[in-house]
């Protein structure tokens, strides 16, 4: 018997990798899904913020001062302009967001009441909240200094220049920013998923497509039997999948550098336990269809929906709470949240319960089938 499993697994995988197109769709297709993640998430890191700044209380030296300090802070560029040429530019784009210091702008901070400042910004909050925090902070520390020395200018210069020239100062380190990495890498395992998905069901319609040119039945004519024709053809499809696994992984660390934010091995361990769910699922549609056009016509109806569903093309947590608990009814769900667990610096005896999910998937899909390969009773059984 296993010899006979071995022969036909060799066929198969001959005559199906015969073919250039199929090299393509096995192993390029996944290549080209972690390829437009890059391009979808790539330019999603720490950009710089471009803001004019508007100085009509020139001549003071608080305003000066305020015009330094935003010119120190990080991942910003600051031009200086008039302030028709800050709405101009503001209107095509050129600047984010716009600050005006107004005449009489140091006086009101003399004076304790901060006023005759402005920011501006076609953007939103998103763009001048950082800008806006760290100004405040600034001007209530020199607001404050103000009220303490009150009408004595002596005293307030020299509180003044204590504050500009402090001996203590604020230390910042950068650290690399994963987040955008990770997202990149989650978003290749999504794709990985549907190929792998759209693979095992093209691959196991191989059995429709030997029964409509009579190959089947020739096969059966030998000491072969329908069981371990199917179980070859089990084979054959978790060897193709085991294979786009690794080159997948190859592909995402060693060439795109990109970092899953988990160990390999356990990366490897999650999707091979979902190939077998793949595997599963596509002797249920091979089970159900009559021939390989309603084959692919189930496999369109199951595979791009449930995926979509579960979070491989969109991230899952921008659905709608009934979108969310749909997708717990859905494998690819499950890979998805372990690899999210692991992501986070969890081991993978903590997603115990996840694996044990995707084998109990497994199981159910290949009984599914099973069940209705057995109640075929014409000539189109299968096992």
């Amino acid at each position: 018997m296993w010899r006979d499993i071995v022969w036909l697994l060799l066929s198969t995988l001959k005559r199906t990798f015969r073919r250039r197109v199929n090299w393509l769709l096995f192993f390029g297709l996944p290549v080209a899904g972690i390829l437009i993640s890059t391009l979808m998430y790539g330019g999603s890191g720490q950009n710089v913020l471009r803001i004019g700044i508007v100085n009509e209380d020139s001549g003071q030296r608080i305003a000066a001062d305020t015009v330094q300090m935003v010119k120190g802070l990080n991942h910003i560029k600051v031009v200086q302009v008039s302030e028709s040429g800050l709405r101009s530019e503001l209107a095509a784009g050129s600047l984010d967001t716009g600050i005006i210091l107004g005449s009489g702008y140091s006086q009101s901070i003399r004076g304790g009441s901060p006023d005759h400042i402005t920011i501006q910004s076609v953007k939103g909050a998103s763009v001048t909240a950082y800008v806006k925090a760290m100004l405040n902070q600034y001007i209530d520390n020199v607001s404050s200094i103000s009220r303490i020395a009150g009408k004595d200018s002596g005293k307030f210069e020299q509180l003044y220049a204590a504050f500009q020239s402090a001996e203590f100062k604020l230390t910042a380190s950068t650290v690399p920013d994963t987040s955008s990495t990770k997202r990149m890498s989650y978003q290749s395992i999504g794709f990985l998923i549907m190929f792998m998905m759209n693979s095992a069901v093209g691959l196991s319609e191989i059995i429709l497509l030997n029964r409509e040119n009579r190959t089947y039945f020739r096969i059966l004519s030998s000491p072969i039997s329908s069981r371990t024709y199917v179980i070859s053809n089990i084979l054959v499809n978790l060897c193709v999948m085991l294979a786009q696994i690794v080159v997948a992984v190859f592909f995402l660390t060693y060439v795109f550098k990109l970092s899953a934010g988990i160990r390999v091995e356990s990366l490897l361990v999650i999707l091979g336990l979902f190939s077998l769910v793949s595997v599963g699922i596509s002797l249920v549609v091979i089970a159900f269809s009559k021939n390989s056009a309603s084959a692919g016509a189930l496999q369109n109806f199951i595979v791009t929906p449930t995926c979509l569903l579960s979070g491989c093309f969109i991230p899952l947590e921008i659905m709608p709470n009934a979108v969310r608990r749909i997708a717990d009814f859905l494998p690819q769900n499950w890979v998805l949240e372990s690899i999210e667990k692991l992501q986070t610096g969890a081991a993978l005896t903590s997603v115990w319960f996840n694996m044990v999910l995707l084998l109990a998937f497994a199981v159910l899909f290949f009984l599914v089938a099973s069940y209705k390969f057995g109640r075929n009773n014409d000539t189109r059984n299968f096992v």
